[in-house]
């Protein structure tokens, strides 16, 4: 019932905050409605983010110092970050805290959850079968399949479905953690950029009026940046393979061959499923449904979470225990993605709120200094490596349509300049296509610099943790790999695309 568990303790987080009695009483909340005029996040101090790096410190530290200790204890950990932001914001800013925290767990982090689980529930019922032999050629093959598969399933269905077929694949080697680092930069991350479906942000960016197939204008981007990784981990892994024990080498090379098959292939119906209610919300209009008096949720997002609960409980029920027994299946990993970015995301508000304030916030300098291209791929990149990519995209988009020439004065003298939403996009498309192209770039490819920068990163290391591959910290991540690989191959996209 783990599973069912993971779905259930966000829900019932929501429903207790929702039964929470309305802290602004007379006083409290007129002086909090005489500050309406002035945002959330333009009164927010920047150490209100404190808790925010306390809890990515203790992601990145207690593994190390104390395994034991946060291996038993991470949820409580993530819960008591959330509580030391949680409870002052409360106090200070009182129903505007209540309307931040149920707006982020009602509209972000439970679909968020709920789509993940659903991948992770679906993509664990299917078996890929066969003697996959880890060789430099099969593994650099496997990478380019999740690479391409990624933008159409989305970089979590896509690493769902393989990390496990490249470690079983692999399984004889002892030098891996290069293995599962690469399948992070390239299937997590990167290979989700060609279409909406692939990564939260260009969803985003779907659902406000980018057209859907106007992320295949990042191809030529993708095709560099997959291109430079797949050609360097090639001689990467050829080196390590090299290093491996000649007489296990031996024994996979002479072991008995096994037909390549599937099982559990009812799962791709569901995985089908999981996409086309993800479509569905983003191209239909129903209206909303009212929590509370400032808590707004569209039907057809309601409609997508429920479909996505059905569909990952019929591949509970309808796919055999001795399956997912063979695929190693376990609920640790999503469990512990849902209790850590549960604490995340309460302890982002203060972080996006500021953002989102534009140059009326603490952060004001740094929205005000991304004007160019380059600006825009290299800042909406570094903060979605540490913060959610999809609102940290969201701001720059914003930031972008409002630095069009088409001001409300203009619109209000000339009634025949559109000033909609989908027609501002498409001015900024037909203007300024690049700088939507450097956004869309830093959000995705550069979610792969942290573990926390693209949600797959985390269950993929926590999959291949409970494989027995050694993944390094938090910050031996950054330093040994994201930063002497990653930025270098960053560096040359931003010269042959945005400079």
């Amino acid at each position: 019932m783990t599973g069912l568990r993971v779905v259930a303790v966000p829900l019932l987080v929501l429903g207790a905050l929702l039964l929470v009695p309305d802290l602004a009483f007379a006083a409290g909340d007129a002086a909090t409605h005489g500050a309406d005029h002035v945002p959330l996040g333009a009164r927010l101090p920047i150490w209100s983010v404190g808790p925010f790096a306390g809890i990515l410190l203790s992601i990145a530290l207690f593994p190390l110092v104390a395994p034991a200790f946060w291996h038993h204890h991470y949820g409580k950990i993530a819960a008591g970050w959330a509580v030391l932001f949680g409870v002052p914001f409360l106090v200070k800013y009182r129903q505007e805290a209540i309307d931040a925290i149920l707006h982020i767990y009602a509209v972000d982090y439970i679909p968020f959850i709920i789509l993940l689980w659903a991948l992770f529930t679906v993509a664990g019922g299917i078996v890929v079968r066969g003697s996959l032999k880890g060789s430099p050629k099969v593994n650099v093959g496997l990478l380019a399949i999740g690479t391409v598969l990624a933008s159409i399933v989305g970089t979590t269905g896509a690493s769902m479905l393989l990390i496990r077929p490249l470690m079983r694949a692999n399984s004889w080697r002892i030098n891996k953690t290069h293995l599962i680092v690469f399948f992070i930069f390239l299937v997590s991350n990167i290979g989700g950029s060609l279409t909406p479906l692939g990564d939260p942000p260009l969803f985003l960016g779907f659902l406000h009026s980018v057209p859907f197939f106007w992320t295949l204008h990042l191809t030529p981007a993708y095709l560099l940046l997959s291109a430079m990784l797949l050609v360097g981990f090639f001689f990467l892994d050829r080196y390590y393979y090299g290093k491996e024990p000649e007489d296990a080498k031996q024994a996979m090379l002479s072991a008995e061959t096994e037909k390549f098959g599937l099982a559990g292939t009812h799962n791709f119906l569901y995985l089908g499923g999981v996409i086309g209610f993800v479509l569905f919300s983003g191209s239909v209009t129903l209206g909303d449904v009212h929590l509370t008096d400032h808590l707004h949720v569209p039907i057809q997002n309601l409609v997508r979470d429920f479909g996505l609960v059905g569909l990952g409980l019929l591949s509970m029920k309808t796919t055999g225990k001795a399956l997912r027994e063979e695929n190693e299946f376990s609920w640790g990993p999503i469990e512990e993605v849902a209790y850590l970015f549960a604490g995340i995301f309460m302890t982002i508000i203060p972080a996006l709120a500021i953002l989102g304030a534009g140059e009326d916030g603490e952060l004001g300098w740094l929205v005000a200094g991304v004007q160019s291209d380059i600006s825009y791929f290299w800042v909406t990149g570094g903060l979605s490596s540490f913060l959610d990519n999809a609102p940290t995209y969201l701001t720059f988009f914003n930031t972008a349509l409002g630095g069009l020439d088409m001001s409300a004065a203009e619109c209000a003298q000339n009634a025949s300049l559109v000033c909609g939403e989908p027609e501002k996009v498409a001015v900024l498309i037909e203007e300024r296509n690049r700088t939507l192209l450097a956004i869309s770039a830093g959000a995705v490819f550069m979610g792969a610099n942290t573990y926390i920068g693209n949600a797959p990163n985390f269950m993929v290391k926590a999959i291949a943790e409970e494989g027995g591959v050694a993944m390094p910290s938090f910050f031996g991540y950054i330093i040994r790999w994201s930063l002497p690989i990653l930025v270098p191959c960053f560096v040359v996209v931003t010269l042959v695309f945005f400079l």
